[in-house]
């Protein structure tokens, strides 16, 4: 029955009020344009960074990039790339049509949006967290173009996630993502050591035992980050409930709708109208 649970994509009706497309604050048509403007600075750096790096041979050229790919802050750059290019493609087609392109999905690729939505919104603070409390080392970097690479993978992904935590109205993440964020995290050491096992370099310092004084404090690290996903889940849990009790319950800010065309409906004969607050 447990397992049933973890592989099950739910079986009520898929988000009736379309709260991954709409904001209790902005206009459908304003929450689209933020999402596509953060999706295109976040690819426009990553496209920049390696670009860059491959015409400077002091930063490692283009065997550096390739080695960047198998960071997890570059994966989980690039994911918050995809998510806003493609969550602004369903906000759109919501402000142009009243339905958004989500809705005729299949209901797995729905439950995996829903998943995809739980990652970007506490993965990039493990990875701000991480970075700046564990293997960030003073003084800071002397040039610009580390310093600005290092900022938005590093800090701003977590404004991005934020925007996302504060302005969507979507509801508190399902309790079995929490599972699926451990997962993807013990996936992602499977890569770390099959990139020492292939390539003989650790990814993160942290993970190499000889210099972090055994595998004894290797594996603290490791469950270390997992407590944290832990904790920044619960805290996210938290944020997003409070969020929704505030806007909805004590303003009765329910949401920007977009205006749905009239239709006949056959049954009732009568004309619908939805128009949003």
């Amino acid at each position: 029955m447990a397992s049933k649970g973890v592989f099950s994509f739910g079986t009520d009706l898929w988000d009736p009020s379309h709260r991954f497309e709409t904001s209790w604050l902005l206009p459908p048509w304003i929450l689209f344009a933020c999402r596509a403007l953060i999706s295109l600075y976040i690819f426009v750096t990553l496209f920049f960074i390696i670009g860059y790096t491959c015409a400077n041979p002091d930063l490692g050229a283009c065997e550096s990039v390739r080695r960047s790919f198998s960071f997890f802050t570059v994966i989980t750059f690039w994911g918050l790339g995809f998510y806003f290019l493609v969550a602004s493609v369903h906000t759109c087609s919501y402000a142009v049509r009243g339905r958004p392109l989500l809705d005729s999905f299949p209901r797995p690729l729905q439950a995996l949006h829903s998943l995809f939505y739980t990652t970007i919104v506490t993965l990039p603070f493990l990875v701000t967290i991480v970075y700046w409390g564990v293997l960030y080392e003073s003084p800071w970097f002397e040039l610009e173009f580390d310093a600005w690479h290092n900022v938005s993978q590093h800090g701003l992904n977590s404004a991005f996630a934020l925007f996302e935590l504060v302005f969507a109205r979507a509801d508190p993440p399902p309790w079995i993502h929490l599972l699926w964020l451990i997962v993807i995290l013990l996936g992602y050491l499977a890569v770390a050591f099959i990139t020492l096992a292939t390539q003989g370099w650790y990814t993160y310092s942290f993970l190499d035992h000889d210099r972090v004084g055994g595998r004894g404090y290797v594996a603290a690290y490791v469950v270390g980050i997992a407590v944290g996903i832990v904790v920044i889940f619960l805290v996210v849990y938290g944020l997003i409930w409070l969020r929704r009790w505030i806007t909805e319950v004590k303003l009765g800010m329910e949401g920007k709708f977009a205006k749905q065309p009239a239709r006949t409906d056959v049954e009732m004969n009568t004309i619908g109208n939805k128009v949003g607050t």
